[in-house]
């Protein structure tokens, strides 16, 4: 899921940047979400610390009690991959950006050709994203993309026949058996049960007596065979 996370404190501007993304999404078959806030108030910050897949901010530089530099500076010291697209009405503030060195896409001025230009940074986050090891899988017409990372385990539901991917934020169903599964894969998983895939980078510890491994987020799973110790150890 692509997650566009947007900030301005003009409703206008608000609403014409989300008019631009939805327009440039429609003719994408993926799965997305719009973040929509009018300051970097506490729940901008959540939506920072929060861990979800391939994060898009489309940035106001100036705000009522903020700066888009600073909130920029916050991201990136949490989170050096997703995109930082910065649009604003003060074209003179572009040096301070680049003196800043926030690895970011795209700097537009909203009073210069703004929605070809926001158009043209979308195109370019979405083959940035592409670069990044991911699964792809197409349910119900819509066409999912997750990262590797992302992923603590994949399981088998004997009753849908169905394998749920689990992740940090979510769990998705896919139509496909385990086998067809492991073959989208790369070598940081490894079988730990006849019905399961982990994430071996996403392990933290390994319980050979209680037959449960914790992942690095605090959650764990009891899907372990014996069959399977070498690969976990």
């Amino acid at each position: 899921m692509l997650n566009f996370i947007i900030c301005d404190d003009i409703r206008k501007d608000r609403e014409m940047i989300e008019s631009i993304v939805s327009k440039y999404m429609m003719k994408n078959q993926l799965e997305y979400k719009t973040h929509v806030f009018k300051d970097y108030d506490d729940k901008f910050l959540k939506i920072v610390n929060e861990k979800m897949p391939f994060k898009i901010y489309i940035l106001d530089i100036e705000t009522p009690t903020r700066s888009g530099i600073d909130i920029a500076r916050i991201i990136r010291h949490k989170d050096v991959d997703s995109v930082l697209i910065f649009l604003t009405g003060h074209e003179e503030l572009g040096n301070i950006v680049i003196k800043n060195d926030f690895v970011f896409l795209s700097f537009i001025n909203k009073f210069d050709n703004c929605e070809n230009r926001l158009i043209k940074a979308l195109d370019k986050s979405l083959k940035m994203f592409k670069v990044r090891k991911i699964i792809r899988f197409k349910d119900n017409g819509i066409l999912y993309s997750i990262p590797l990372d992302d992923i603590l385990y994949i399981t088998r539901d004997s009753i849908d026949r169905k394998c749920i991917i689990v992740t940090d934020y979510n769990e998705f169903k896919i139509g496909k058996n385990l086998n067809q599964i492991e073959e989208m894969l790369n070598d940081d998983f490894v079988k730990t049960h006849r019905a399961c895939l982990m994430n071996k980078k996403r392990i933290t510890s390994f319980n050979k007596t209680k037959r449960t491994v914790t992942f690095d987020n605090g959650s764990q799973s009891d899907l372990i065979s014996t069959r399977f110790d070498k690969e976990l150890i």
